[in-house]
Order: structure tokens, then C-alpha cells, then sequence
């Protein structure tokens, strides 16, 4: 039997401009820890080697700490891997895995295909089959030579690749770096290990996408997982079991403010956060004064207790009630500022007027604070 763990995209060196700097540094920190966790998982699991299908790294100019890191990360697991470059890490002449050879980071169980030839593992009785990408974009299906490679009688026939199989993508789409959606088949593969889609999903019973081991965005594509693979013998279907691997959950919400059982919603899904939530909040429609200090207080309070949450009300109109104005005791020439703000807010200066509106609801509530203490 051969034991399979089936990792991609880990994108080490992933940058999140769209958080606060230090969210993003626990973000990108998560995924060197994945890939601990995958050490952890192969060492665990007795795997007879660990297929990594391309972007490594999120990028060729990461800086060499970096690199350094993600290498020591899978010296816990002292068995094989197999690594290929993605479109984020093509092989270029000189590129990020160049430069960990001559950092002298990689460790020796670590084999890194950086050219389309076999890698033959004899006391596995099994031959790898690696698709490279040498450069970033390619109209041409470098699996294509996996079929006339010669290859032991009776072993084990593993391809690995990065890059998009035919025909799943949603018509006329013409996508870089194609794969044919039949090449286990084909090439007499026992095992496709792809990488490139964030999402795990299986194409056909001996070809599979792994999806990244740690969330990296805000879809649903069951990621945030890594592969087990057993092939009891050359020529049996895989059996393959999803496990999770992945720390924070990533999810977004919209919402459309109406009544008040809205604003309550809501605030409960902000309560309800905990330290691995990331959060992106999609909120319009229209509330009152009370209700919208309401949402900016349990957003405020969210973000201290979840990993991120991304949120802005700007799209949110304000519509102060009677007891609103009453409680800001807003009566005469300042309660006509507010009604005509108010109503500006369907012109064309309407963000304008409702953030003037936002502020001097503030002023006049803190100035009646201040009078009540």
C-alpha cells in the first residue's frame, strides 16, 4: 500500500493589505503554522510521502527569513516530500527556489521538481510524474508528457501538477496553465495531486485538488484542508479522506437593515465571534440613531475578540426617530440641521451629509452626557 498526504497552495509570504498590519501578520504567521500542522499530520499518519502541488510561496521576492522559516516548518516530518512550483513560484532561471538552494534551506527529504522528469522512490516502488511551472502563464498542458513516461512494471504512477483542469470552469473562460480533464486516465496515473484551485474538490476518482491547507479568503470553497491518500496496489482506486488543517474560519455576511429585529440580528452574529473568526461585513438599508451605536459598539467589541472583521456603515442610512431627537434634545435650529441632513442623504452629497449627521448626533449625545453627569 502507498500512503499519500496531498497539500497545495500554501502561498508562504502572503500578503493581506485589506486587514490592519498587525491582523495580517497573525494571518500570514497562520499559514507557516499550517504547514507545522502538516508535518505534524505525516508524521501522525505514517505518510509514505508528502505531495506539496505548487505556490509554495506566494511570491519570488519574499524575503530570505521567509523562506528559511517554510523549510525549517517540515523538519518535523522526516520522510519524503515533493514539492513543484505554481504560477505564483514558477521555476524561472533565477527565482525563489534558486534562492533557497543557495541559502542551503532545503533539507535533504526535500525533493524539489524544478524540471518535468521522473522521481523515482524505489523502496516505495513508486515513480512521481511532476509538471513544473517554469513560467508564470502557459496555453500548453504540461501534463501531456506523464502518458509516454516509462515507468517499473507494477509501480506506483503519481502525477503532480498546478494549473486549471478543462471543462470546470464555467464556459468560455480560457484559463492559463490547462490541464485535460481525463489525464489520469490517460497517462494510467494512480493519483493526480493538483494544486491551484483554493478549494478542495475531487475531478475524478484518481484526481483530486487539495485546496489550501489555511483559508486565505472569503469564499466558500471547503478549504482549509490537506489530502489522505491510500492506494492499496498499482492500478487501485485511491481512497482518499479530507481532513482539516486550517486554524481561522473565514466567512461573509450580508445584511440589509430594516427594523429593529435587524439591528438585534445582527449584533448577536457580532457576539457571537470568537478568536478565529474572520469576518466581512456587508451591512446597507437604514436604522435609527440608538440602533446604529448599537452596531459600531459590538463591532468595536468583535474586533477585540476575533482575529479580524472587516466592516464599514457607510452604506447604511441614518433616520433618527422622534425619540432620538428628544434624547439628544435637539430642538429649534439644530433639530432643523438634523431633518435637513437627514434628507440630504438621497442627494448627490448624501455621504457627506450622513457622516455630518453621524457626528452631530455624537456632539449633541456627549454634550448631554456631560450635562446629566
Amino acid at each position: 500500500m502507498l500512503r499519500l498526504l496531498h497539500t497545495a497552495d500554501w502561498q508562504i509570504g502572503k500578503q493581506y493589505g485589506q486587514f490592519d498590519a498587525d491582523e495580517a501578520a497573525l494571518l500570514a504567521e497562520a499559514r507557516i503554522a499550517a504547514v507545522e500542522r502538516l508535518a505534524a499530520l505525516a508524521t501522525e499518519q505514517r505518510v509514505d510521502l508528502v505531495l506539496v502541488a505548487g505556490d509554495v510561496f506566494d511570491a519570488q521576492g519574499i524575503a530570505d527569513k521567509t523562506v528559511l522559516r517554510l523549510f525549517n516548518a517540515t523538519r518535523a516530518h522526516a520522510g519524503p516530500w515533493v514539492m513543484i512550483p505554481g504560477n505564483h513560484d514558477a521555476a524561472l532561471s533565477e527565482s525563489v527556489w534558486t534562492r533557497a538552494q543557495r541559502l542551503n534551506a532545503v533539507p535533504d527529504n526535500v525533493h524539489l521538481c524544478l524540471r518535468p522528469e521522473p522521481l523515482q522512490f524505489d523502496g516505495l516502488n513508486a515513480v512521481v510524474l511532476p509538471a513544473p511551472l517554469t513560467q508564470r502563464h502557459t496555453y500548453n498542458d504540461l501534463t501531456d508528457w506523464f502518458a509516454a513516461a516509462d515507468t517499473p512494471a507494477a509501480a506506483f504512477r503519481i502525477g503532480i501538477a498546478h494549473g486549471a483542469v478543462q471543462g470546470l470552469l464555467a464556459e468560455g473562460i480560457d484559463s492559463a496553465n490547462p490541464i485535460a480533464a481525463d489525464r489520469a486516465a490517460q497517462a494510467r496515473l494512480d493519483y493526480l495531486a493538483l494544486g491551484d484551485w483554493h478549494g478542495c474538490r475531487q475531478v475524478d476518482a484518481r484526481c483530486w485538488y487539495s485546496g489550501t491547507p489555511e483559508t486565505d479568503r472569503f469564499r466558500n470553497n471547503d478549504s482549509g484542508r490537506a489530502l489522505i491518500v491510500d492506494i492499496d496496489a498499482p492500478g487501485a482506486v485511491p481512497r482518499v479522506t479530507p481532513v482539516d488543517t486550517g486554524r481561522y474560519r473565514w466567512r461573509s455576511e450580508a445584511f440589509t437593515l430594516q427594523v429593529a429585529s435587524d439591528v438585534d440580528a445582527l449584533c448577536a452574529l457580532l457576539g457571537a465571534l470568537a478568536a478565529d473568526d474572520v469576518l466581512q461585513l456587508d451591512i446597507d438599508g437604514r436604522t435609527d440613531l440608538d440602533g446604529l451605536t448599537r452596531i459600531g459598539d459590538a463591532i468595536t467589541q468583535a474586533r477585540g475578540r476575533a482575529r479580524a472583521v472587516l466592516a464599514e456603515l457607510d452604506r447604511v442610512r441614518i433616520e433618527p426617530t422622534a425619540a432620538d431627537l428628544e434624547r439628544l434634545a435637539a430642538e429649534g435650529y439644530l433639530g432643523e440641521v438634523i431633518a435637513d441632513l437627514r434628507a440630504a442623504q438621497d442627494g448627490a452629497d448624501g455621504d457627506t451629509a450622513r457622516d455630518a449627521l453621524v457626528l452631530l448626533a455624537g456632539l449633541l449625545d456627549a454634550r448631554r452626557a456631560g450635562v446629566t453627569r
